[in-house]
């Protein structure tokens, strides 16, 4: 079942029963059957229409903000702010896309050709519960204009961001068999791959779905694009003020609860800063991020996304302070709700649990750098590769450092984030392609080469 279970209380607010078999198949044949006229539009009509939605995407922004904050506890202006990167990709795809998708003349031997750029069918979006609107626009608005068709499973506990997305799309003047909503279960997913009307999947989520979806893929021999998880480090290198990287730092890993694949999960701070930062981290998290109700503006730290996403981090973070990980601030889990305090660890190990794992919650943990170099390996000491930052006063020696980690995004002075022209996705175990910026139209493109003469 699709279900609305509200994180603070714990109450369940709505169900919302699976599609059929047979209403699965009736989705994959529409969105087959609506690539046929939608790839002949002109682009600048395509163009127009997700224009369009941004504008209706930032017109619908309070309501959109306040079913995250029902379905996953997302504080309110955390959804405000998710839903102006939303207005922003669709704006970006409608300015930019038709001169993305437009002939490319290239010189050859013996003549010329063009490279034609256009699109290569119906497509499956499976999306993930944490950004409920801006996972779904990365992939939707770049594909809408390039002329793919779009068949749309959204996480359980998110019909209802996964209904108004389809009503704004469609309001848009998005035709209904362009962009279908599906209310699959994950268990009618490989049958949706397999059939050869579909082209092409797109996954935001765990590395277990990735696996699990990357398997039935390839052996359909479909396009694909994974976006999983991230451990990503932070490197403080050095500070000229340090009450502002703690503050700048922290901030960045509480966001959305810590429930962000490319936040800063492991803060890696040289010799001689770690100690005095560990303690004024620990003390910033303690007195700073309180949780409360994530629709009270003053709320800083909102609960986890369900009961088992809080039950599951909290376990994390016992199992860690029981093979001996020093637990600096935090880690109780508060009921009831989906409730966990901010939490700080240190003296985290390469045996232990949390070393190498995922957390996915309001979790930071900090490591002492001996050096440089030893700072580098252990940022890239991880079986992900999503992004990193790396924190200090001198640009060349941040850059240096930059070009040494094993990421497929790198951030100075600023930790994760996202914004529409640029490439966002990752390396290693944290999946394959590129969505956003020019690169995020290409994923699901056919670029046909075209000899002439």
């Amino acid at each position: 079942m699709y279900s609305v279970t509200d994180p603070v209380t714990g109450v369940l607010v709505e169900e919302v029963a699976n599609s059929t078999d047979a209403e699965v198949r009736d989705a994959v044949g529409r969105v087959h059957g609506g690539y046929a006229a939608w790839r002949r539009r002109d682009v600048r009509e395509r163009a127009a229409i997700v224009a369009r939605a941004g504008e209706l995407f930032a017109e619908r922004a309070d309501e959109l903000a306040r079913i995250m904050t029902l379905e996953m506890g997302k504080r309110v202006s955390e959804g405000l702010g998710e839903v102006g990167i939303v207005a922003d990709i669709f704006r970006y795809y409608a300015e930019h896309g038709p001169a993305l998708v437009a002939d490319e003349p290239i010189e050859i031997k013996g003549g010329q050709a063009v490279i034609s750029k256009g699109p290569i069918g119906a497509l499956l979006g499976i999306m993930p519960w944490n950004f409920p609107c801006y996972q779904v626009a990365r992939f939707v608005a770049p594909n809408l204009v390039l002329g793919n068709t779009i068949l749309l499973k959204h996480a359980s506990i998110c019909p209802r961001s996964a209904a108004a997305i389809e009503e704004i799309l469609s309001a848009a003047g998005v035709p209904r068999d362009v962009y279908v909503n599906t209310f699959a279960s994950s268990r009618q997913i490989p049958a949706i791959l397999a059939d050869p009307r579909i082209a092409g999947v797109s996954l935001t989520g765990s590395e277990r779905a990735g696996i699990a979806v990357a398997a039935e893929a390839g052996k359909n021999l479909k396009r694909t694009v994974l976006e999983l998880g991230g451990s990503d480090p932070l490197i403080i290198l050095d500070t000229a003020d340090l009450d502002e990287t703690v503050n700048a730092t922290a901030t960045a890993r509480m966001r959305n609860c810590g429930q962000s694949c490319n936040a800063p999960k492991r803060i890696i701070v040289l010799a001689g800063l770690y100690d005095e930062y560990a303690d004024r981290l620990a003390r910033r998290v303690t007195e700073y991020f309180v949780p409360g109700d994530p629709a009270d503006p003053a709320t800083k730290l909102p609960p986890l996304a369900s009961m088992a996403a809080a039950d599951e981090v909290a376990a994390q973070v016992a199992k860690a302070v029981e093979q001996g990980a020093t637990l600096r601030a935090g880690g109780n889990r508060i009921t009831p709700g989906a409730y966990l305090e901010a939490t700080v660890l240190t003296d985290v190990t390469p045996d232990m649990d949390a070393y190498a794992e995922e957390i996915f919650g309001p979790v930071a943990i900090v490591f002492r750098a001996d050096d440089e170099d030893d700072a580098i390996r252990l940022a890239n000491d991880t079986p992900f590769g999503l992004g990193a930052s790396v924190w200090g006063t001198n640009e060349e020696r941040n850059r240096r450092v930059a070009d040494r980690i094993d990421a497929g995004m790198v951030y100075l002075n600023r930790a994760g984030g996202s914004q529409a022209d640029l490439p966002f996705g990752g390396i290693k175990r944290s999946g394959l392609g590129r969505e956003l910026g020019p690169a995020g139209i290409e994923e699901f493109m056919n670029r046909k080469s075209i000899r002439l003469g």
